[in-house]
């Protein structure tokens, strides 16, 4: 797939959730920028700033942090047309303390913070696109929370497998045992479990 595929692919996603005009896509599509990242490569790490939106048109991607004990917590998964970013460094302008890695060769559509405020201002379609994208995220996270909290060990495993049968066939299972807070060897005694 070409820049201009990944680039259409994008302009697609946007379009399901709001109109854009010509116009709209020309400027939009004049501020893009295609990053490539190979496997195991990072987009960010801790003590730098995130200053872009980082859309997937090609692979797979997450966003971990490490503990005091060096232990990995994987927060965000992502696959092709989904979005990846420290939100809470974009936003606040503080340093992350996250690691956003590639865990294949990855193609990214980034929209340059300094790029997307002036879209904001002259696109409102854009800034509305962003709302709502930042909504889901937040209410994602939410529920992602409630759910660690109440729901056991198997239940996450069920509802992560249900929702994202496309990823658990890309990410080792180490990862997924991070992002569902359990060790791999206790995820392969659920996936034992549910066969």
């Amino acid at each position: 797939m070409d820049s201009n595929q990944h680039i259409k692919s994008l302009i697609h996603h946007i379009s399901q959730d709001v109109t854009l005009d010509e116009y709209a896509i020309d400027k939009l599509s004049s501020v893009l920028v295609i990053k490539e990242l190979n496997k195991k490569e990072f987009l960010l790490e801790p003590g730098e700033t995130a200053n872009t939106m980082n859309f997937i048109a090609q692979g797979c991607m997450r966003s971990y942090y490490l503990d005091e004990n060096a232990q990995e917590h994987t927060l965000q998964l992502g696959i092709e047309h989904w979005w990846i970013n420290d939100l809470y460094s974009y936003l606040s302008r503080k340093k992350s303390r996250m690691y956003i890695q590639a865990l294949e060769k990855t193609f990214l559509i980034q929209l340059p913070r300094i790029e997307l405020e002036k879209l904001y201002i002259e696109l409102p379609e854009i800034s509305n696109f962003f709302r709502i994208k930042i909504q889901s995220a937040y209410v994602a996270v939410q529920e992602r929370v409630i759910d660690s909290m109440s729901d056991d060990a198997y239940e996450r495993y069920d509802t992560f497998r249900r929702s994202y049968r496309d990823i658990e066939q890309r990410v080792p299972q180490y990862i997924i045992a991070s992002y569902l807070g359990v060790t791999p060897e206790f995820l392969s005694y659920l996936r034992k479990k549910h066969s």
